[in-house]
């Protein structure tokens, strides 16, 4: 077997064990739900044209190295930071994302409810397209 085959092999078999793999039909409509909150609310600046010091967050592939570290912490969504910025007021150096905060309570819980529920990726990679205009920075 050619080693770039084998690395895909060893590498999809990794995936496939991965804790934040969704085994049912519910986790896997619960990430639908926070595809749509990262497509709407993060991936404008933190998809493929985002500043090297921002996390990826592009498609699920990127997400899932986010996940396990301070970013994303599962079951805890007080220890991620990924969620803490994102609740963080205006005021706050660092809040997310910096539009005057166009991330809705309903979105806010997507996000609290999918991390305390451990941060579950779909098994396959899933590109993630930004959704409607851009946020526009303040």
């Amino acid at each position: 077997m050619k080693p770039s085959i084998l690395a895909a092999a060893v590498l999809t078999a990794l995936l496939a064990s991965c804790s934040t793999t969704p085994t049912t039909p519910a986790e896997a409509k619960a990430f639908a739900a926070v595809s749509t909150v990262l497509e709407t609310n993060c991936v404008h600046c933190h998809g493929d044209n985002r500043l090297s010091t921002m996390p990826p967050i592009n498609d699920t592939h990127a997400l899932s190295k986010l996940i396990g570290k301070h970013w994303i912490v599962p079951g805890k969504p007080a220890m991620s930071r990924f969620f803490q910025v994102v609740i963080f007021p205006d005021t706050v150096p660092g809040a997310m994302p910096p539009t005057g905060h166009a991330i809705s309570k309903q979105d806010i819980e997507t996000l609290r409810t999918w991390i305390k529920a451990g941060a579950k990726l779909p098994q396959q990679n899933i590109q993630l397209t930004p959704r409607g205009d851009m946020p526009r920075s303040i």
